[in-house]
């Protein structure tokens, strides 16, 4: 079946798009908003609506499959690429990448991804296809392969990359925002495979010496206890934005470190705890030797606490320097920054045969179209977690992304893998 042509509609996003350098520099948040100037280039303002470009790609029969390009809720922000605005990439999928897609065979997923991948930079206005254009023509390609198929996107996705999906759930990690006591209490009494997030990105709310982090998950430990369903066995994970690496500074191998991270693990036990984003160096090889540091020294002091990388851990490149260099014990592979969905599935499988776990991410600010896509590749990789989105409200992403793997899940354990996408 035959891709037969390629639109795109401006839409919102499931949140914000916010200046991290300009939050991380001290603007004041005010009720929703933050008051100060953007430092971010692309930015109006510190807080500004996020946006989607909803892709529509028609198919021979009359069938209309879609996927939605969107962008971290930190553009610009870790090496990432600049804030993405709807109106100025329209004209790119429908001209460049409609040229370059319109006749292909649909069931040809794998390749038509590809095919997307390489389109030349020049042809979109010079500047590089921006990853949130891959990211949701990806998504389109992928649907429009599972309908031309008769199949799931899970089942497209391990065909393509010869895996064999998980049997169940991928654990779902939950995310709090500001909201970071309400929420948590929410993911406990539902009992979230991971959780909070907890939204750490200033000085303000880590604390000067660190303090504020260290008494949120002696709260939260306790009330895991006291709210988790039966037998529940969360796993804590924390976002501090690199604020730690403000407040202590390197080397991150020294005692004060260590010990402080001890202190964390003591305040979350008896709950196993991951800390994303320990610091921002502000480049990749920085990053990678800083983190490395820290890995080795926690180790090194016998200190149980598992850290992962974000920060400069963007494309399937970044993911695959930070393996290889041992930088972390989990990774981020945050959807979004790493363009078409197959380089999820790339980075992810990457982890396989390493002491690395892969958690695929990506952003509050997504859409629930793209949340299913990522569903579809967790469950084709079998990653070690896949995140709650988009939103954060936390409950609509929590129920998007668990709703899609059980359906799936239920397909294949049937005996039914007949199509899903955009049902």
């Amino acid at each position: 079946m035959r891709i037969e042509e390629i639109r795109a509609v401006p839409g919102v996003s499931g949140f914000f798009f916010d200046d991290q350098r300009a939050i991380k520099d001290g603007a004041t948040q005010r009720g929703f908003d933050y008051d100060g100037p953007p430092v971010t280039e692309g930015f109006d303002r510190v807080r500004e609506a996020g946006e989607s470009l909803i892709v529509e790609l028609e198919l021979a029969d009359g069938t209309v499959v879609t996927g939605d390009c969107a962008a971290v809720q930190y553009s610009g922000a870790g090496g990432r690429d600049p804030l993405f605005r709807a109106e100025t990439y329209r004209p790119v999928v429908e001209g460049v990448v409609a040229d370059a897609l319109r006749g292909r065979d649909a069931t040809l997923f794998r390749e038509n991804a590809e095919t997307l991948e390489a389109i030349d930079p020049e042809r979109s206005g010079g500047d590089r296809l921006h990853t949130a254009v891959r990211y949701g023509v990806s998504q389109a390609l992928l649907n429009a392969a599972a309908r031309a198929r008769g199949q799931t996107p899970t089942d497209v996705l391990s065909a393509a990359y010869d895996t064999d999906p998980a049997t169940s759930p991928v654990p779902v990690f939950g995310q709090s925002g500001d909201e970071r006591r309400s929420n948590a209490e929410k993911m406990l009494i539902k009992g979230v495979p991971v959780l909070p997030h907890g939204l750490f990105n200033s000085v303000e709310k880590v604390g000067e010496g660190g303090e504020g982090l260290r008494e949120y998950l002696a709260w939260l430990s306790d009330r895991a206890g006291e709210l988790g369903p039966e037998e529940y066995a969360p796993r804590f994970h924390v976002d501090v934005y690199g604020i730690l690496g403000k407040v202590f500074g390197p080397p991150y191998d020294r005692r004060e470190v260590t010990d402080y991270f001890e202190t964390l693990r003591e305040a979350a036990a008896p709950y196993p705890l991951q800390v994303e984003g320990p610091m921002d160096a502000g480049g990749r090889a920085e990053q990678i030797e800083q983190m490395a540091e820290l890995r080795e020294g926690l180790r090194d002091a016998g200190v149980a606490v598992e850290i992962v990388a974000d920060e400069w851990c963007n494309t399937f490149e970044d993911v695959r320097a930070f393996v290889d260099a041992g930088a972390a014990d989990v990774v981020q592979v945050k959807t979004p920054d790493l363009g078409g969905v197959q380089r999820s599935a790339e980075a992810v499988l990457y982890c396989d045969g390493t002491d690395t776990r892969a958690y695929l991410g990506g952003t509050c600010n997504e859409t629930v179209t793209s949340a299913r896509a990522c569903a579809h590749v967790a469950l084709a990789t079998d990653a070690a977690q896949v995140l709650a989105k988009p939103g954060m409200g936390f409950d609509e992403g929590f129920m998007v992304v668990t709703n899609e793997m059980r359906r799936m899940l239920s397909r294949r354990q049937g005996g039914r893998q007949g199509v899903q996408a955009d049902d």
